[in-house]
């Protein structure tokens, strides 16, 4: 198998976790999940977007930073990994978030620590729409996470589809998790796993099996 390192990202509430976890089960590979309530500032961000958005984000940057480099002392391609984020996707959050000023130091630093960081072989990006995100959000029940704005979960959205349209640093698959359940539905996941094993170069939209017998 060729996809020794992939990824899976997508807005808050859409899985990733989730399928990372079955993925890592699938391939007998090691899980990298990101510290979200390690964060101290995330409460407040959600509280108040403007005053607390460069903490915030400055922590959550220097958090995967940390771990993407313990990660990589590792030998890397001694077994599949699986995360439930990509590195250069902390910019997606910092453009919706940050001030000009702010903008412009944030991108300093990232650009210093990015080129230190090893791209994946294979990008999973999940969207959903919002009503199920939110549902999904809810379901899991997390402190912080209860007075998430709407609206701005719906710029996230958007500005997650906007990324990855002009994403061509890796191979990407596509997958639209509205109406699948990778956790319930067993078939859906052999198909997935099976496409995984396929992917080699290119983006490519995953279509369940379900979906393709309509």
């Amino acid at each position: 198998m060729e996809n020794r390192y992939m990824v899976i990202e997508g807005p808050i509430g859409v899985g990733k976790t989730s399928l990372a976890t079955l993925l890592a089960q699938r391939f007998s590979g090691r899980l990298i999940l990101e510290s979200v309530e390690e964060n101290p500032f995330l409460g407040s961000f959600y509280e108040d977007r403007q005053k607390f958005a460069f903490q915030t984000q400055l922590f959550f940057l220097l958090s995967r930073f940390r771990q993407q480099q313990e990660l990589f002392q590792q030998d890397l391609f001694n077994s599949v990994t699986l995360s439930d984020y990509l590195f250069a996707k902390d910019r997606i959050f910092a453009c919706l978030n940050l001030d000009p000023n702010e903008l412009g130091l944030y991108d300093r630093i990232f650009e210093a620590l990015g080129s230190r960081i090893s791209k994946p072989d294979l990008v999973i990006y999940l969207q959903a729409r919002l009503d199920v995100l939110l549902t999904r959000i809810r379901r899991r029940g997390r402190e912080f996470e209860r007075k998430i704005d709407p609206q701005y979960l719906e710029e996230l959205m958007k500005a997650y589809n906007e990324f990855f349209f002009h994403y061509s640093e890796t191979p990407l698959l596509v997958i639209n998790t509205s109406d699948i359940d990778f956790v319930a539905n067993e078939e859906d996941l052999d198909n997935l796993v099976g496409v995984i094993r396929r992917m080699r170069r290119g983006t490519h939209h995953y279509i369940p099996i379900a979906m393709r017998r309509k």
